[in-house]
């Protein structure tokens, strides 16, 4: 059976090209569409996206709040870089998550932080196989609107890939590591290298080249399935009734490849971008932060897809910033014990987290959208994470911005201060707005987020 494994591996490494992007001409039929069932549009018929940027270890309070509320809001030391988008963000406070605190379960905030942060649950505490989670809000909202586009949902991440093993007092690795679930046992791996997940938007090859590229690749998908198909019906006479049982979720699998084929068809030709593939893995961390925020960006002008997440680092990371002129590791540093020294190079890490969140906001403010408005006007993005003090481990009045969203009603450029409450709420009513309806409940929500 050792090939038709290897083919069956071949198999699930099987993807689809992107769709075309969205253009200003057909908005009428896309207003008419939303407005017959209004899923992931804008009052204009724009697509609506949203994403989540996850930072980890927290923030140092001080230099992180804003002064003043409402439109009458100073941005602080941390939040300095978005000045030229200030107008289109919003400040949320207190944004809590209750579940990631530690309770009976001891030790392990920062695999929960993560783990909890788009699910609203409390993960259960394993290093084994018998992870337990939630659906996080991204994956609620693909499996609803994950049609629309080639692609349901991307998951993006700075970090390593890992779904086993012990990483923080007891938790699975697979918490830290992973910001979507499709289900409680089931995160969604994200993309590490610039590259694959190019390749993966726009196929191989130069610019110019790509077009075709993708049309053979599908082909050549098509010759593959054709043979297993004709093999798997081959061998079914041979099999017990157990493996016929094997072989048919075997065939589940290859009929789901079917269907992605089917589904890239239909939505046309691929985009082609004059950008040039990504080589890898850049070696500076800022310059390997732009470029996935870049095909994030380029992801949501194509509309390849119109929902993300991105892991710019685990919670617990301990990576070090020379660059900054100091060798110390993050998460060392967050538990400075109110030593100066540490504090202030902590608040040096926020603001280079947050500078690079600033200039992809820049750059989707910057790119025009089909309805004459920004990508960053017709998306809502949330920035933040699920511990607030790093220090003390705190996961109440979480730093939290919403930026865009303001062609799904939301009222930006101001600092919005919330009454003690889930952040699950704030998921609720951001699903509301994408055209997801019915969703009641999500991990401990106990109402929508008003006032936004």
């Amino acid at each position: 059976m050792t090939n038709r494994t290897s083919r069956r591996r071949f198999l699930q490494g099987l993807g689809g090209a992107l769709a075309l992007p969205a253009f200003e001409s057909l908005l009428p039929r896309a207003a008419a569409v939303a407005s017959a069932a209004p899923l992931a549009t804008t009052a204009t018929g724009a697509p609506l996206r949203m994403a989540y940027v996850y930072f980890p270890n927290g923030a140092l309070q001080a230099p992180w709040w804003p002064t003043g509320e409402g439109k009458e809001f100073t941005l602080n030391k941390t939040m300095e870089p978005l000045a030229a988008v200030k107008d289109q963000i919003q400040v949320l406070g207190g944004l809590d998550h209750v579940n990631a605190t530690a309770g009976p379960d001891g030790a392990g905030d920062h695999a929960r932080a993560s783990g909890t942060f788009l699910t609203g649950v409390r993960v259960k505490k394993t290093a084994g196989a018998d992870i337990k989670a939630g659906v996080s809000v991204d994956q609620i909202a693909a499996q609803r609107v994950g049609h629309l586009t080639r692609f349901p949902s991307l998951e993006l991440s700075c970090d390593a890939v890992r779904k086993s093993g012990s990483c923080d007092s007891g938790y699975s690795c697979a918490y830290q590591y992973n910001l979507a679930w499709k289900g409680p046992a089931t995160p969604v791996a994200p993309e590490i290298n610039p590259r694959m997940l190019f390749e993966r938007l726009f196929g191989p090859g130069k610019p110019g080249e790509r077009r075709a590229n993708v049309a053979l690749r599908q082909k050549e998908q098509r010759s593959v399935l054709d043979f297993v198909l004709d093999d798997a019906k081959a061998l079914n006479r041979e099999l017990g009734g157990r493996d016929k049982l094997k072989l048919d979720e075997y065939l589940g699998s290859v009929r789901e490849v079917e269907k992605r084929i089917a589904e890239s068809e239909k939505f046309g030709g691929t985009p082609d971008p004059t950008a040039e593939t990504p080589p890898g893995i850049p070696p500076r961390f800022a310059e390997y932060l732009g470029v996935m925020f870049d095909l994030l960006l380029l992801s949501f002008q194509t509309d390849s897809t119109r929902i993300a997440t991105f892991l710019m680092a685990n919670d617990g990371s301990n990576r070090t910033f020379t660059d900054l002129g100091f060798p110390e590791g993050h998460h060392y540093l967050t538990h400075h014990r109110n030593v100066e020294d540490m504090k202030a190079k902590v608040a040096q890490i926020d603001r280079f987290y947050m500078t690079q969140f600033a200039k992809f906001l820049e750059k989707m403010a910057a790119t025009k959208d089909a309805d004459g408005t920004s990508l960053l006007h017709n998306s809502m993005i949330v920035y933040g994470g699920g511990i607030a003090d790093g220090n003390r481990h705190s996961h109440s009045n979480l730093p939290v911005i919403l930026a865009g969203g303001a062609g799904a009603g939301f009222t930006t450029g101001r600092y919005t201060k919330l009454k003690s409450q889930p952040m699950s709420n704030l998921y609720l009513t951001m699903l509301d707005k994408f055209g997801v309806a019915g969703v009641e409940q999500l991990g401990d929500s106990t109402a929508r987020a008003t006032g936004l």
